[in-house]
């Protein structure tokens, strides 16, 4: 495991912008960590004696094993994987260059969403992910991507489409990110040809690929990347939108994550419970991610529509425990392959 630590082309290199529109990266890191933690602490009802024995033969200490883990959570929102090409220029950019105020730091952000608004989309998945033409609520900074992408296309490779001006092809999204996160599913190029009606594969798709990798070939990091699906458990992320308070929120439980105990062990004991566990031989992780969307989704909508501090502090102490929870039950099931 610990000889194997180079991204796939899949994830490309790293941009190492310092926020995301998800969970602030550094609350990835701590509840990869603090899941870890939980199973060191009750290896009873958890699979932890598994974990440690995989670790050790691994070469790693856990304390070494949770800091990776937590450092590949924190990393996705790094991804250089995701290029939007002008309508006109055909120019092909990783970001809006209005982006760093707004939290859309990387156009890979775009993969990190299940709208559970809607049904089941083009691609053939039960929750879809970002669509702007799909939105059920939406704000300005939805509005604004949408107006300054209008037109523009997912990077395809050379030869496929282009602008006006010229094909500004820098990496082939599509041919690469969007074939890694298909997951059987069904896409043409053309669904991607206009921003404001492209249908972004959903972070469950994402966190499928990533746990496929993993047990092709077990890396703490590609395992990592899969626990980036707490974005599940942030409420924007299952509603569906990049405004609406998106940033303060996540800010706000980063900066309460100790305080306000967000991640205390009887909350994440308590929703262990929430959740229908992963089988020792399960290869599709979808549904346990997908329950984690339901409960983001159905108790944490207040969080869009309000800044103050008792009802915030009402849903982080639901929404962290749980994403805490989830990864323990894929910890769980990963101990089984290391």
């Amino acid at each position: 495991m610990r000889s194997i630590l180079l991204l796939t082309a899949a994830a490309a290199a790293l941009a190492h912008a310092p926020r995301a529109d998800a969970f602030a990266q550094e609350t990835h890191r701590r509840i990869a960590i603090d899941a870890v933690r939980y199973m060191q602490r009750h290896p009873d009802t958890t699979n932890y004696a598994k974990l440690l024995a995989g670790v050790s033969r691994a070469g790693y200490t856990m304390d070494q094993f949770a800091a990776q883990l937590g450092q590949g959570a924190f990393d996705v929102d790094d991804f250089a994987d995701t290029y939007i090409c002008g309508a006109v220029t055909g120019d092909c950019q990783l970001a809006p260059v209005w982006g760093l105020g707004s939290g859309i730091v990387n156009y890979t952000s775009y993969w990190h969403f299940q709208n559970r608004t809607q049904g089941p989309d083009v691609h053939g998945n039960p929750f879809g992910g970002y669509n702007y033409a799909k939105l059920t609520v939406k704000g300005d900074i939805d509005d604004l991507a949408a107006a300054w992408l209008v037109g523009d296309h997912l990077d395809d490779g050379k030869g496929g489409m282009k602008g006006w001006f010229s094909d500004g092809s820098r990496y082939n999204s599509y041919g690469i990110t969007e074939a890694n996160y298909r997951q059987g599913g069904v896409s043409s190029p053309s669904m991607y040809a206009d921003f404001e009606k492209a249908p972004f594969q959903p972070v469950d798709n994402l966190g499928q690929y990533w746990w496929s990798q993993f047990l092709a070939r077990p890396t703490v990091q590609s395992l990592g990347f899969v626990m980036h699906t707490t974005d599940l458990l942030q409420p924007h992320h299952t509603w569906t939108t990049s405004a609406l308070n998106h940033s303060g929120w996540e800010s706000w439980v980063k900066d309460y994550y100790d305080s306000e105990a967000l991640g205390d062990d009887a909350l994440v004991g308590a929703a262990l419970a929430s959740f229908t566990p992963l089988a020792p031989t399960a290869t599709d992780i979808r549904p346990l991610l997908r329950q984690g969307g339901q409960i983001s989704y159905s108790r944490g909508g207040q969080v869009l529509s309000t800044t103050d501090h008792a009802e915030r502090r009402n849903v982080g102490r639901v929404v962290v425990p749980h994403a805490i929870a989830m990864m323990v039950h894929l910890l769980n099931r990963a101990a089984e392959r290391l």
